[in-house]
């Protein structure tokens, strides 16, 4: 074969493989048997290797080509991906479109509604209508560059199809949602357990991390799929819909349940309708986004803060699944509380895998009737832990056990207490050993002293080995302490102990937050550390001096001081091994005895906005009730403005008339 026929018959192979792939992977449909199409595949192979100067990017073989990468390298968006405001009933709907018209000064014209998939967001580039990067969502505006292991997947097309009549800008930029498929996932977790290993979550975390895997070669095997959503470059279009037409022609799989909606009562049946549907779907969705149709009033809407104006993604129920209680274990946390947790039987619920339930205390325990071996309904609600709803006594057998809280502590075996008007039980033992680790992780956390490294296994090795016994411990590790310890080899410890060294200078409010004090949650921290302003001040303090500060009760004060009584010697160390503590700014106390609470999303950042608050004396609260003075709204506010609003002494505010009041 000449090197003008071998080129001739390449060209005529791919097209014929993407007629193929096209009508099989986006439009279902097969016209020839999979082994013709191998033979194809084969052929062109064979070719390629033979005339590799005719080896072209948008070729089917290179769909796994890639070499394994070291690394991926950092893209920056050429447009940031916003997030979406959340809805979880037909009311946040209108209370969206109502304030949406109010800044269009006209009726929607429609909407767009698509099914929220539950995968991984990806940005697709193609120059010259081939396939040139695709990277990962990021943080909106720097993703990781995965072209490599997108091209494996069959779906995303290695080069755009033509659309009638409309000729096709150098750049074309498209986003998707990457899933993999139920039967995949089944597959793939029976193919875990055959080789001993731990069962994968859900379809998104295999989804999620195969993309991020550096060969290629893995994520082929993974057989993921793609839905594209969003056409980001400028085709003409006039509407939403009118971009999944778009998308659907250039060669994209789009999602066919999607449906465009004339009003919020079309909008409310298609919701209603995917919502035991959905359970039928071969990929897994836990929502809904509902899309302002026409393109004009989209621009005119654009986004505040983080999130559009123009979308709005719907949240299914939190769903519920019927399981057995295995048994009832006790849990020892950092004040020593022992709360009770209920081992599951695993089953799938909101998209994951779950074998524990929270019990919470003794109390509810009795109000449930919960016992080991019953059946019971549990409910998940996005990432926190299930609650056991109900138990379905009708169910029972006779072999179900009454569960009797211990009366010594599941750790250390010392005896266990309630504390007068406390439903909790608590470990008497100071010394213990799960207390203390909880104490530790907590002091160590994201909001104490945030020592990057130190996670609770490390915590709970470096205890076992008996190189900490208390806090202030961790400052005072060397080099040579690690030595002989798992996973501390060549610079791990050099890294650790200078995160720990970084982490000596902290604020008051952190600092107080990381010692464990009962009753001392973030807010209290930070009220004890504006109105005593150092550490100093604050361990002179007596109960009658915390009980006339506003929101520290009784217990809370007695807590306080029996802390401090019991605590100076550590304090007194903490200021040896060199932690340097920064007091809070003087407040200008023009806030002084105001609460506020924020809701929906603002421009500003939430937390510099509570430092406002309490840099002017200030409170900020996480509820509304009589006693909070001001509401301050962002976009898509929630159900607490709706509550706010059956309150005449709560005074709303709007972001601007929030920061108005501030700098008066």
């Amino acid at each position: 074969m000449t090197k003008i026929e071998a080129k001739k018959r390449i060209t005529k192979l791919i097209e014929e493989i993407k007629h193929h792939n096209y009508l099989y992977h986006i439009l279902d449909k097969q016209e020839i048997s999979d082994g013709a199409l191998d033979s194809l595949k084969n052929e062109l192979a064979d070719l390629e290797r033979q005339f590799p100067e005719f080896l072209r990017g948008d070729s089917p073989t290179q769909r796994v080509s890639g070499k394994a990468l070291d690394k991926f390298v950092k893209v920056k968006h050429s447009t940031g991906i916003l997030s979406l405001a959340d809805a979880f009933d037909i009311e946040d709907i209108k209370d969206w479109q109502e304030r949406n018209e109010k800044i269009l000064k006209q009726k929607i014209k429609g909407y767009f509604t698509e099914l929220k998939l539950d995968g991984l967001t990806v940005v697709l580039t193609y120059k010259d209508g081939i396939f040139w990067r695709g990277a990962t969502r990021g943080d909106g505006k720097i993703g990781e560059d995965v072209t490599n292991n997108l091209k494996t997947i069959e779906s995303i097309p290695l080069s755009l199809r033509p659309i009638a009549n409309k000729k096709l800008p150098k750049i074309i930029e498209v986003r998707g949602e990457v899933v993999m498929h139920k039967d995949v996932f089944t597959k793939i977790n029976k193919i875990q357990q055959k080789k001993g290993l731990a069962a994968f979550a859900n379809p998104r975390n295999v989804a999620a991390g195969s993309i991020r895997q550096l060969d290629p070669k893995i994520v082929a095997s993974r057989k993921l799929d793609c839905f594209a959503f969003e056409l980001i470059t400028d085709l003409g279009q006039k509407t939403h819909q009118q971009v999944h037409q778009y998308l659907a022609e250039l060669g994209f799989k789009i999602n066919p349940n999607n449906q465009p909606c004339k009003n919020i009562d079309e909008v409310h049946k298609y919701l209603d309708k995917w919502v035991e549907k959905r359970k039928k779907l071969p990929y897994e969705t836990d929502g809904a986004v509902i899309v302002v149709d026409d393109m004009t009033q989209e621009k005119t809407l654009g986004h505040i803060g983080k999130a559009e104006r123009w979308m709005l993604a719907f949240k299914f129920p939190a769903e519920q699944v019927t399981t057995q209680v295995l048994d009832i274990e006790v849990q020892v946390g950092r004040t020593g509380a022992l709360t009770p947790v209920a081992i599951l039987k695993p089953v799938s619920v909101a998209g994951s895998t779950v074998s524990r339930a929270t019990l919470h205390n003794q109390d509810e325990i009795d109000r449930l009737d919960v016992r080991i071996n019953d059946t019971v309904i549990i409910q998940k609600a996005g990432d926190v832990i299930p609650d056991i709803v109900e138990v379905l006594k009708k169910l029972r057998t006779g072999k179900e056990k009454k569960y009797i809280f211990p009366k010594n502590c599941p750790a250390c075996d010392s005896s266990v207490s309630k504390k007068e008007g406390e439903v909790a039980y608590y470990c008497t033992n100071k010394k213990c050993f799960a207390k203390n680790l909880e104490g530790i992780i907590h002091f160590v956390s994201k909001k104490g002293f945030n020592i990057e490294g130190l996670g609770n296994s490390i915590v709970a090795q470096l205890m076992d080995q008996g190189l900490i016994i208390l806090s202030v411990d961790i400052f005072r590790l060397k080099i040579g302490d690690f030595e002989g310890l798992e996973g501390f080899a060549e610079k791990k410890p050099v890294k650790l102990l200078k995160a720990i060294e970084e982490s000596k200078n902290i604020d008051l409010a952190k600092f107080i937050f990381s010692l464990g004090i009962r009753h001392v949650g973030e807010e209290t921290s930070i009220l004890l550390a504006n109105n005593f302003g150092s550490l100093k001040n604050l361990r002179k303090t007596n109960k009658d001096t915390l009980e006339d500060l506003q929101d520290i009760g009784p217990g809370a004060a007695k807590s306080i001081v029996e802390w401090l009584d019991e605590h100076q010697k550590l304090l007194d160390d903490f200021l040896e091994v060199g932690i340097n503590i920064k007091n809070p700014t003087k407040s200008s106390n023009k806030l002084a005895g105001k609460s506020f609470l924020f809701t929906g999303t603002m421009e500003m950042s939430r937390d510099v906005a509570k430092q406002m608050v309490r840099q002017a004396g200030g409170k900020v609260v996480s509820s509304v009730s009589s006693n909070l003075d001001f509401l301050v709204l962002g976009d898509s506010p929630g159900s607490k403005f709706k509550k706010a609003q059956g309150i005449k002494s709560i005074k709303i505010l709007h972001e601007k008339e929030f920061l108005n009041l501030i700098k008066k």
